[in-house]
């Protein structure tokens, strides 16, 4: 029973450690043992506590990435105590000995030691009798230190690559004037029809997706940090980008900015966003979430149409060259729309976020006498 008893402690620490091998160094999306899971548990907990909340909903969900990190520091501490317990156990008393007295041999005695084993400084009334004991202990320290040392390092990466996601989102909130707009982004990126200069910021927003997209392949958990402020959020980044790329292949003149939807940054632009999209609905969204309308209906296409209509309006009043045959243009729109806003459309209430707050352009544009139109033309 002894020897079960440690083997059963090799295997504990063996599996948390894997865990913090496959969370914290090798960091992939879709990898883990317990941490994947654990996510999961506390995020739909939150989701459910959070729902009868109404619009206050998102500012409880805040809480569910800081409380998911330090269930992982929790876990990941407590598993490995566990299994250096499991491995002492048996010994106490023999080949792990306290310095004066009896020695206990309780197991919550043998947690205490497992745990003080752990720690970086070692200080514990138990210490190791043999040569094998000692470097049992040896080794346990080693394992505390460096598990101390990569979550700390875990954590500041995280919260790094959380601000840059952040700092992007507010970016393209207020270069587009902070109305979502991505019609209303193209026009101050290309103010009188020039884009050299808007261009230039299309390549830096394209390389700024690019980081978050690895961001989030490398740190899965930066999918839980959920704001109450949509423009923060991956649905409304890459819907502004995805519509803005659309935009530009389908309501410009070809003749004067025939040049820009060919370019690389559009092309990153708008092949970044459909991966970040398609991996973040392929590993989070679960199965009974609401899904996007892959083959939107004809009213949808008629709204889209609407959409484009009155982003074409809009580009003309910013003085840039728009598409001749607007119909055609219209039609180029919805085919291009349909190969990304059912992904969105998936995304956004998984996070329990509306879609008026992720897209109000597209709201602005539903049907006369719907309650977005009036307050549109009431503005």
């Amino acid at each position: 029973m002894a020897l079960l008893e440690q083997a059963l402690g090799v295997v504990v620490t063996l599996v948390f450690l894997l865990d913090v091998f496959l969370t914290v160094l090798y960091a992939r999306i879709g990898t883990g043992i317990v941490s994947p899971w654990i996510a999961r548990l506390i995020w739909r907990t939150m989701r459910g506590i959070a729902a009868p909340f109404g619009r206050r909903r998102g500012a409880v969900l805040s809480f569910c990435g800081p409380i998911i990190l330090v269930a992982f520091l929790t876990v990941w501490t407590l598993g490995l105590t566990l299994g250096a317990a499991l491995l002492i156990h048996p010994a106490l008393g023999t080949g792990v000995r306290v310095s004066e007295g009896p020695t206990p041999t309780d197991f919550v005695a043998a947690l205490y030691a497992g745990g003080t084993s752990l720690a970086i400084t070692g200080s514990s009334e138990f210490s190791p009798q043999t040569s094998g004991w000692r470097l049992v202990y040896l080794f346990l320290s080693l394992v505390g230190t460096s598990v101390v040392s990569l979550t700390l390092t875990y954590l500041m990466q995280v919260y790094s690559a959380l601000q840059r996601r952040n700092a992007l989102g507010l970016q393209l909130h207020a270069q587009s004037g902070e109305s979502a707009d991505a019609a209303e982004l193209l026009a101050r990126l290309g103010p009188d029809g020039q884009f050299s200069g808007g261009y230039n910021n299309l390549s830096e927003v394209a390389t700024q997706l690019t980081e978050v997209k690895e961001a989030h392949h490398h740190y899965p958990v930066l999918f839980y940090f959920r704001f109450s402020e949509p423009y923060y959020s991956a649905s409304r980044i890459t819907l502004l980008a995805l519509d803005t790329t659309t935009l530009i292949g389908s309501a410009l003149s070809d003749d004067e900015y025939g040049w820009l939807p060919r370019s690389a940054a559009v092309a990153q632009l708008r092949r970044v966003s459909l991966m970040l999209l398609t991996s973040l609905e392929e590993n989070f969204v679960t199965h009974d979430a609401p899904s996007g309308e892959p083959q939107p209906d004809e009213r949808t296409q008629e709204r889209w149409r609407r959409r484009q209509a009155a982003a074409v309006r809009r580009l003309r009043q910013a003085g840039i060259a728009t598409v001749a045959d607007e119909r055609g243009g219209a039609e180029s729109y919805v085919a291009l729309r349909r190969e990304w806003d059912g992904h969105v459309a998936t995304l956004a209430p998984a996070m329990l976020y509306d879609m008026d707050e992720i897209d109000p352009a597209m709201s602005r544009a539903g049907e006369p006498g719907s309650r977005a139109a009036r307050a549109h033309v009431a503005r």
